[in-house]
């Protein structure tokens, strides 16, 4: 065997805090992740809407939980984690009718998304507060 050794091709290193990921990239990751969250305090939101909707004690109560300023933060990343589906949503729907599919517009896309998502993080921060 005195052919040329074969190099391993395969990655050296596999560190993803080292890797360079494309705002396409940090926009699906961060869709799923949005999605996620939205899924899982989607219950707590309902659970506050039906018990300010109860009755006027009810109603009391619940404006008493949200008055809490750790509740306020809570609520305040959960409707802009639902901020960011939503446009991260329309984002894809865009994409599936056969727009933005290429890569400059693909991370021009989701530049945007972020951009918009900031301004209505600001938004429901106002509101919120």
């Amino acid at each position: 065997m005195d052919g040329p050794v074969k190099k391993d091709q395969r990655p050296v290193n596999l560190d993803l805090r080292t890797v360079q990921f494309p705002p396409t990239a940090i926009a699906s990751i961060l869709h799923r992740v949005s999605g996620v969250l939205v899924f899982f305090f989607l219950a707590i939101l309902l659970w506050l809407l039906a018990m300010s909707l109860s009755s006027p004690v009810g109603f009391e109560r619940a404006a008493g939980i949200v008055d809490n300023f750790l509740v306020k933060l809570i609520l305040w990343g959960l409707l802009t984690a639902l901020m960011y589906h939503i446009v991260g949503g329309i984002r894809h729907l865009i994409m599936d009718l056969g727009y933005w599919e290429e890569l400059e517009s693909g991370n021009a896309s989701a530049k945007v998304s972020f951009i918009i998502t900031g301004l209505l993080a600001i938004v429901v921060g106002v509101i919120v507060w």
